[in-house]
């Protein structure tokens, strides 16, 4: 099961509490069993344990050179200057780069490890912390329906995430609605409507359309129908795409007019081979839209992977979803512990 989403859970009612009997002389009653509340964060493991081992396959590229330097039998600068170009190679950046070295060299020296070997799984211990912060559930049902634009760059994968998000919303029980605002694309519309098909879900949609009059229509549609999700593709468009970006400002005002509260989530889709660019177009897409958080897509097919310590230093959205493949379960939640554990491996 795809622990996905967060779905808010309402309030068990209180059972009535049995009049008091006589006072005849009985045997305690045992205490009542309390409720058992299943632990969102407990790993389920079979499932998970098969993500793992292919989230290891997807970041060899990025990890191999930086696993490589640990290879050696001292820890001296050599090995930290080695470490320092892997790490920038793997796209990390200047700034989360100099963090993890020096924490790094912290950890050693309270450690007093001596084992090249055992510095490695310190570095993962600090790629783990300083991605803690963008670990973070993607709620839904505090509000219904839960309104999520998504935006991206050309290319980055974003209809074909939707596609997959919806999916396992929908076998999570959620009902969806989705949105097609990319009304520049005739692909587009077609394969989110494949996507539909497929999912058995309802789909507003326009040729031609403006993209704000679709998701206003979508929003409206997914109150009157009491839907839990509206899910809202907007088209791809580049961050120095001046007029562009502005029409995405415009689809999120148009959003507020049907559901003053939505959209309650900003999504960007970044695609992990761009490296550093991913940060520049976080960014920006954040300054038109304040981000609420991001999916990465195709960690497999790049070796700069490290750009994810890079937002979490420079601009640290949180990431919701990274994608290792093309198949439905190659889109899982972030953890960070095994994002840095699957990098190192």
């Amino acid at each position: 099961m795809f622990s996905f989403f967060r779905k808010k859970a309402p309030t068990p009612p209180t059972p009535d509490r049995p009049e008091a009997a006589p006072p005849v002389p009985a045997a305690p009653a045992p205490p009542a069993p309390a409720p058992t509340v299943p632990d969102p964060a407990a790993p389920v493991a079979a499932p998970r344990q098969g993500w793992l081992d292919k989230l290891k396959a997807g970041l060899r590229k990025t990890g191999s050179g930086i696993a490589t330097v640990f290879t050696g039998t001292q820890i001296d600068d050599a090995l930290y200057e080695e470490l320092e170009s892997a790490l920038l190679m793997a796209d990390t950046g200047v700034k989360a780069t100099t963090h993890l070295l020096a924490d790094l060299k912290r950890r050693v020296k309270e450690s007093r490890t001596t084992d090249p070997a055992a510095v490695k799984g310190l570095l993962a211990d600090a790629i783990a912390d300083l991605l803690a912060p963008l670990q973070k559930p993607l709620v839904i049902g505090e509000h219904k329906p839960t309104v999520i634009m998504v935006a991206g760059v050309n290319g980055a994968g974003k209809t074909t995430s939707i596609g997959k998000l919806t999916r396992h919303l929908a076998d999570s029980g959620a009902s969806v609605l989705l949105a097609a605002a990319d009304t520049f694309r005739a692909a587009a519309r077609e394969q989110l409507a494949v996507w539909a098909d497929r999912n058995t879900v309802e789909i507003i949609t326009q040729q031609g359309g403006d993209p704000a009059a679709v998701s206003f229509d979508a929003v409206t549609a997914g109150k009157a129908r009491g839907r839990d999700v509206v899910l809202v593709d907007t088209a791809g468009r580049l961050p120095t795409q001046l007029h562009l970006m502005e029409e995405l400002r415009k689809i999120k005002r148009v959003v507020q007019k049907a559901d003053a509260s939505a959209p309650h989530e900003v999504l960007l889709v970044i695609d992990g081979n761009t490296g550093q660019n991913a940060l520049m177009q976080v960014k920006a897409f954040d300054e038109a839209l304040q981000l609420t958080g991001l999916v990465i897509t195709k960690l497999d097919g790049t070796a700069k992977g490290g750009v994810l310590c890079a937002i979490a230093r420079e601009k640290p959205v949180p990431v919701y979803f990274i994608g290792v493949g093309e198949k439905l379960e190659d889109l899982e939640t972030f953890d960070a512990r095994e994002f840095a554990q699957a990098l190192l491996a």
